[in-house]
Order: structure tokens, then sequence, then C-alpha cells
């Protein structure tokens, strides 16, 4: 975490020296950071705040020592108090109004827990809570990795199609002269720089749609990397075909359900709802603490005697008017919630590494298919070339060709972004997906 706060502040430095020069793995690693997307810093928020609460549990297992100091001038009517006394003494009254008179005390008291089994299984429950706070910490790093991974994939597949549709700018240029170069030898015709001019301005105009996409693509991309959207990048990473490790649908589930953060998570949420019902179960029995205090107390210091106080209470639960057992029945009930969830996650997590599977699988096939597509087309337009240089056949020949090569190129990047995705997808399904980026 540290290093990728490092990584971060180092990109802000460098905006004013240039385009950022941003890898993947460069992206991933400033999405992740603490200062980075905002998905990274709820979750370590919510980290701090499941280990004070846990403190809080504990502290109900601590001593309790506190200090009080009163000095209070005071007046007392006795008869108030129940007190009516009458001496027999002729002219004698007794006067039930007492006071004003000085009262000082100054004392230390404290408490402890001795045996209080439920609030010992909270704060069991409580480091539990800690962490399950920790693997979603780990969850959201890996939920923004893969969010940032297939941003930059967009964003590479955007760049990717701006390079492809200049290149096909290029060759509708390349071919509008080689048209007029055959209409001033007396070979071709107008309706043929026509017919070239028209495609030149189509692969204009998807080269202005192209430009436009990988911009909304790039601010994606800085999105998902919680940096400012002026940010101007550029991206070191290029589609490309890696093979991937061939791996059995059961060795991935396995993976998956010991690697998966989530489901860690979810284990240990499980495992926090069993112990707090667990505890609100042992409200029932009786707890037993200890107190006391010592201080000195009188109308003043100078006049002021020691007193103490120590003992041992028993506290034994007999009728609340039925809110424990309310507590209790809600308390097993998000248990079995708990549990339900967990379940539904492990499913959850099977259905995924069987998609991610098959689309691997699915795109290592479109890959092959579209590289022999491409070839294929782009030797179909090398042979029209030709025979239009010839004179054997006509631009529309060529024309057609070269639309066929132009949906070859995009059928090929497609297929590498596919392939890439699907990796990406099979790496989100069993956890690893801030392993696969490195």
């Amino acid at each position: 975490m540290r290093i990728a706060g490092v990584l971060l502040l180092a990109a802000r430095l460098v905006l004013a020296q240039g385009p950022l020069q941003l890898s993947m793995k460069r992206a991933v690693d400033i999405a992740i950071a603490p200062e980075g997307n905002a998905k990274v810093q709820l979750s370590d928020e919510a980290l701090k705040q499941a280990r004070m609460r846990s403190l809080e549990s504990r502290a109900a297992l601590l001593p309790d020592v506190e200090a009080a100091f009163s000095d209070q001038s005071r007046t007392v009517n006795l008869a108030a108090q129940g007190f009516n006394i009458k001496i027999p003494i002729p002219n004698f009254t007794f006067s039930t109004f007492v006071g004003p008179f000085s009262t000082m005390d100054a004392r230390v008291s404290g408490s402890q827990s001795v045996f209080d089994f439920s609030s010992i299984r909270r704060y069991q429950a409580s480091k539990v809570g800690i962490s399950a706070a920790k693997s979603d910490v780990d969850t959201a790093e890996e939920q923004v990795a893969a969010q940032t991974a297939r941003a930059y994939l967009a964003a590479v597949k955007a760049d990717a199609d701006v390079e492809s549709a200049k290149a096909n700018v290029s060759l509708s240029e390349a071919l509008l002269k080689q048209a007029e170069r055959q209409k001033e030898a007396g070979t071709g015709t107008g309706i043929e720089i026509t017919r070239a001019k028209v495609q030149l301005a189509s692969d204009r105009q998807r080269l202005v749609v192209a430009e436009n996409a990988r911009h909304g693509a790039h601010l994606q991309l800085l999105r998902a990397m919680g940096m400012r959207l002026d940010t101007e990048v550029e991206l070191t990473d290029k589609l490309q075909y890696v093979p991937v490790d061939a791996v059995t649908l059961e060795d991935a589930k396995a993976q998956a359900l010991k690697q998966r953060p989530d489901f860690k998570a979810q284990q240990q949420r499980e495992l926090n709802a069993q112990m707090s019902a667990s505890a609100t179960k042992m409200e029932r029995l009786p707890s037993v603490a200890a107190f006391g205090d010592y201080g000195a107390n009188g109308t003043g210091f100078n006049n002021s005697l020691p007193t103490r106080a120590v003992g041992i209470q028993v506290r034994v639960p007999i009728f609340d008017g039925g809110r424990r057992d309310a507590r209790r029945e809600e308390s097993e009930s998000l248990y079995r919630a708990a549990k339900v969830q967990t379940n539904d996650l492990r499913e959850q997590i099977e259905l995924d590494v069987r998609l991610a599977i098959d689309s691997l699988k699915s795109a290592e096939d479109q890959v092959a298919v579209a590289k022999d597509g491409f070839e294929l087309a782009d030797s179909e337009l090398t042979q029209a070339r030709r025979r239009y240089d010839a004179g054997v056949a006509i631009n529309l020949e060529v024309t057609d060709a070269l639309t066929r090569l132009e949906q070859a190129r995009d059928n090929q990047t497609t297929a590498l972004y596919s392939y890439n995705l699907a990796r990406l997808d099979l790496a989100q399904a069993v956890g690893r997906v801030r392993s696969l980026v490195q």
C-alpha cells in the first residue's frame, strides 16, 4: 500500500512534465493506493471502525475507574423527611430546618467484571469482525484492481481502434492515388475515383468516432484510478495474446474458494453472526462483578475522615419484558441469513469460474480465427491491387477487398480484447487479479 501511495504521488508530480506513462500494473497500483479509488478509501475507514468497535467490546472486560469530588453548602427541611421531633420543655421549640452546612467528598471508585460470558463472547465476535473488515479491504482492492484493469483494456482497445482507423485512412488515400494514376494512364474511370473518395470519407468519419471513443475510455480509466480527469495519459501496454496455463474446473473452484477475499469475508461474517447469537443467549447467565471505592468526606478538608466500600455484585436476569428473547431470536435469524449468504456466494463463485473458463476457451478460438481472417483479407487486398494495376480488375474489387480488410482488422482487435478480458475474468473468479497484473 505504501509503494502504491508513492506511485500515486509520483504520478501527480509528473503531470506538469507531459503525458503520464501508464502501464496496467501502474494503473492498478495507483487505483488501490490509500489515496486512490474511493472504494478502497471507504474500506480502510470501515476497518478502522471495526477496530474501534472491538475496543468498545473489550472495555466491558476491563476495570472501570473514575474519580469524583464534590463540595456543597446545604440546608435541609427535616420535616420533609418525616422527622417531627417534639421536646416537652416549656417555651422550647425544635426547628426542623437545618443549615446551612457544608459537606465535602473526594472519592475514587472502580468496578471490574469477574464473570460475564456474554461480554466475553461479544469481544470474541468483535475480533472476528476485524478479520472480516480486513478481508473486505482485500475484496475492495481486488474489485478496484479488476475495474481498473478492465478500464485499461478498454482504453488500450480504443487506442488500437484509432490506430486501425488511421491505417484505414492511409490505405484509402493510397487507393485514391492509385485510382487517379489509373485514370491519368487511361485505364481508369471517374467513377472509380469517386468510389475511392467515398471510401476515404467513410474511413475519416470512423477515425473521428474512434478518437472520441478513445477520449471517453481514457476518462473512464482516470475515474477508476481516482485521478483528476484532466490528466493526460499515454498507455504503454498493447493488446496481445499471452497464453494461459491450462486449468481444470475443479482446480479453479478450489483456488477460488481458498483465495477469493469476498468469500473469506463472508465466512468471517457468518462466524461473527454465530458468536453474536451465542453472546445473546449467554445474557441469561448470571454475571459477577467486583466494586469498590475509597475517599474522604466531611465538612471540609481539615475534618474529613477516610471511608471505603468494597463488595461483590451478582446479577441474575429474571424478567425483562421479553426484550432478551426478542434479541436472541433476531440474532439467530441474522446467523441463519449469514449462512444462506455464504452458500449463495459459494454457488456464485462456481458460476463465475465456469463462465470465465468457457469465455476464455471461446476467446482463444476467436483469436485464432481472427488472425487467419486478417491474413487472408490482407492477401486478398494485395492481389486485388495487383489485378487493378494490371488492368484485369476494376476498382470495385479493390474497394470490396479493402472493406473486408478493415472488418478483419476490427475483428482481430475485438478478439484480442475479448481474450484479455476473459483472462481478467478468470483471474477475478479465482481471486488473483492483483497478481495477474504484476
